[in-house]
């Protein structure tokens, strides 16, 4: 008796099937004029397959299986389809010549089976990454949590296709900039590697990985930023960007040497994040008021402090697109140049060519500008540039490193400028910190503990106009709670905190006597304006953030 194998039957039909596929598939290319071709076993190009979004080539049964230049081998099912047409047509209008071949539909299938080997990015120019698979604008444009990051990057690094190491370094870029993340920290320890992203100012952990795998993405890394791959015992900086439909994102890459490896931090510089209008920033109304008298003078300087990654740049930027017109020449020199703005001249310093903020200070002047932006004076000769500027018709910004808005007048005098003349240069110092927001869908209300409400009676006591700057009438406060929302941190977003002091007359003749931080703030009292302190307290008490987390970022008991 013999024993019927339905597997093997099947397999044969199969067989069949398949063969006379590609026999009618011969046929018709022979009708058609086109030339016949089997891609079940023909290599395909995968650089050449990403010139067609996946959905696109299996909507329009169409596939793109080789490139040489500008010429390429184009598969379709049948030359008459017009959404094959339409492809056809599109690629061309690009600048290639498209060969044409008639392919069975098994052969489609087989081709598009290979977009999972696609990185998500493609190379366009040095150091510019063009963002192009429909897997990554589709996790762009979708909300997505922490969870959903780590379950992305884990589903990746057990695959074992050929282009692992592109895909999981294009998807650790793509989920920091959907996660609105600051900075990518990649930390090679003793058995594993750390990857951290920096969400409003706190590092936050993501996922860790084998340390043969950060090898390789170091190794990405560096090429893709222009680093060199030799050298690991000296620190290295680069940059490249992310094009991802119309937005263009620059990337800063740091690489330092450490004990078990290179670590890794990439910047992301989103054009999005300096787009904050001025009244978005969190200045208290009265002081907003008072600032954008000072930014629509035609000369004197304003200067904005604080430690970095504390939002300078992002409030300076936003006073000069308030102010910029047609009508005016603005110029920034900046140290680098983190955000291109359209109708601004920018220029960035490169020491090791001797060309510095005061060199370019110069050369601005010779530029006939009505506004300046020096990215930081550092320097006696840069200082003395700056307030020349400002005394002889300019208007100029620029950041201090300081820690409040009283230390810069010490500390231009520590840098040797004559006191007698920063009182007619200066306008308006600033001082500046970055807070959290609670997240508005889960903060909860909680009645003030003793200490608490010590620290925020002594400090809203202290509010100089009171009648101004009321404090809200409630003995309660709010604090983090944790949702989906704000991937159940408790908080989301960010806002700024600040103190400024008006150079009046009061001012000018302190800042002649030499004076210290302390002595400048009591004179500067009778101004009305809020301290960082005061404002901080307020926000807090009006549910915009939490005491924690402005102790975090200001000492709120120095002086108790």
């Amino acid at each position: 008796m013999v024993k019927f194998d339905e597997e093997k039957q099947i397999q044969r039909i199969k067989s069949l099937h398949k063969k006379e596929e590609e026999e009618l598939a011969q046929i018709l290319s022979a009708k058609y004029g086109v030339e016949y071709i089997d891609l079940t076993v023909t290599s395909v190009n995968t650089d050449a397959l990403k010139l067609i979004p996946e959905k696109e080539a299996r909507d329009n049964k169409i596939a793109v299986f080789n490139i040489f230049d500008k010429t390429i081998k184009v598969a379709v099912l049948s030359p008459q389809n017009p959404d094959s047409q339409k492809t056809i047509a599109k690629l061309k209008e690009k600048g290639f010549e498209p060969i044409i071949y008639m392919v069975s539909n098994a052969s489609l299938e087989k081709t598009w089976s290979r977009y999972k080997d696609i990185s998500f990015s493609v190379k366009t120019e040095e150091g510019v990454m063009d963002i192009t698979n429909e897997t990554i604008d589709e996790f762009m444009r979708e909300k997505k949590s922490i969870e959903d990051v780590q379950k992305v990057l884990t589903a990746i690094l057990q695959t074992t296709t050929v282009n692992k190491i592109s895909k999981f370094f294009d998807m650790i870029t793509a989920s920091a900039i959907s996660l609105e993340s600051s900075d990518i920290h990649i930390e090679p320890e003793e058995n594993i590697t750390r990857l951290r992203f920096r969400l409003d100012g706190i590092l936050t952990n993501i996922i860790e990985f084998d340390n043969k795998t950060y090898n390789l993405i170091l190794s990405r890394t560096k090429l893709t930023a222009g680093l060199k791959l030799n050298i690991k015992n000296n620190a290295q900086d680069g940059r490249f960007s992310i094009k991802m439909s119309d937005n263009e994102i620059e990337v800063r890459t740091s690489t330092m040497p450490g004990s078990y490896g290179e670590s890794i931090v990439l910047r992301i510089l989103n054009p999005k994040s300096i787009g904050v209008h001025t009244e978005k920033l969190g200045i208290e109304p009265h002081l907003l008021e008072v600032l954008m008298k000072e930014i629509s003078k035609p000369n004197g300087m304003i200067l904005n402090t604080g430690p970095t990654g504390s939002g300078k740049t992002t409030t300076l930027y936003s006073f000069l697109n308030k102010i910029y017109s047609s009508k005016i020449k603005i110029i920034t020199i900046e140290d680098p140049i983190e955000y291109h703005i359209k109708g601004i001249t920018q220029t960035q310093v490169d020491t090791e060519k001797g060309y510095t903020f005061a060199k370019g200070l110069k050369s601005a002047l010779r530029q006939d500008p009505d506004v300046m932006l020096v990215g930081e004076i550092r320097d006696i000769e840069t200082a003395e540039i700056a307030i020349n500027s400002a005394l002889t018709g300019h208007l100029v910004l620029s950041t201090l490193h300081t820690n409040t808005a009283a230390g810069t007048f010490p500390r231009f005098i520590d840098l040797g400028v004559n006191p007698k003349v920063l009182g007619s240069a200066i306008n308006i110092t600033m001082a500046q910190r970055l807070v959290r927001k609670l997240c508005s869908s889960c903060k909860k209300e909680v009645v003030m503990e003793a200490g608490e409400k010590k620290i925020i009676d002594k400090i809203v006591g202290g509010i100089f106009d009171k009648e101004k700057y009321p404090r809200p009438a409630t003995d309660k406060i709010f604090k983090p709670s944790g949702c989906s929302e704000c991937n159940n941190i408790g908080y989301k977003g960010r806002i700024g905190v600040y103190e400024a002091i008006l150079v009046n007359e009061a001012i000018e003749d302190i800042i002649t006597t030499n004076p210290s931080e302390r002595e400048i703030r009591k004179v500067a009292k009778s101004q009305g304006l809020l301290d960082m302190k005061e404002d901080g307290v307020l926000k807090v008490l009006n549910g915009v953030t939490s005491l924690e987390e402005l102790m975090r970022v200001i000492d709120l008991e120095e002086g108790f």
